[in-house]
């Protein structure tokens, strides 16, 4: 076994497990985060993100499969922006924080990326359109925050109860044969859910309702508001 894959089979699982520890710990089911709670885990969490830097400064994450680099990206998206929110804590709203996207705040522990080019330079361009409801914003309206880790091995079923729990949550959509109120993510991101078809034939791959093609949408306005 070479050194990489070592590092791959070994060191990927532990690093992530410190990660599901203080989710479990501090997140509830309906994806509430307790950041005053966090607040006091906040140097297990810097020392997890220090780790997502050694594994990807590395040569191991070159090796990964797709659902290994998804899985990985989008718990260093999650855990960097709680790590955004409590450098700030107490904030009423992510956008209380100047440029949040944008900062570039973990160079130190060799991760050279915003949220932004996470989200929009990696995520989306490995053609998964359901990472929109895996990773979060901190905000009531986004999806929420998963209290344990994304592993590759689940992947495929986690992201399809995210999606799923999502889009018939009636608090983010509104949804009914020929009448759509749907997140301000259906729209912000269309492109993304119409690889393979319409946005309604995405929908209906995981809506509890059976969606006419010929519904008319609009949508809902965006809570902003801390998700605690």
């Amino acid at each position: 076994m070479d050194n990489d894959t070592f590092i791959k089979e070994t060191e990927s699982v532990k690093i992530h497990q410190l990660w599901g520890v203080l989710l479990a710990k501090n997140v509830s089911e309906n994806g509430n985060v307790d950041y005053k709670s966090f607040k006091t885990n906040h140097k297990k969490l810097s020392n997890y993100i220090q780790s997502l830097g050694t594994l990807y400064s590395g040569n191991a994450l070159k090796s990964f499969s797709k659902k290994e680099k998804l899985a990985f990206w989008i718990n260093a998206y999650n855990a960097m922006t709680i790590d955004l929110i409590l450098r700030h804590y107490p904030v009423k709203s992510i956008k209380d924080i100047k440029k949040p996207w944008d900062k570039r705040l973990w160079n130190t522990v060799n991760i050279p990326y915003s949220l932004n080019e996470i989200e929009h330079e990696i995520l989306r361009k490995m053609d998964e359109p359901r990472i929109h409801f895996a990773i979060v914003c901190a905000s009531v309206s986004c999806p929420k925050l998963l209290n344990q880790t994304y592993s590759a091995a689940n992947l495929e079923a986690q992201l399809i109860k995210a999606t799923k729990d999502f889009l018939n949550n009636s608090t983010k959509n509104n949804i009914s044969e020929n009448s759509l109120k749907l997140s301000k993510i259906f729209q912000w991101f269309a492109k993304d859910f119409k690889q393979n078809g319409s946005l309604i034939d995405f929908l209906n791959q995981y809506s509890k309702v059976q969606i006419s093609a010929k519904a008319k949408k609009s949508y809902k306005s965006y809570n902003w508001d801390l998700n605690e």
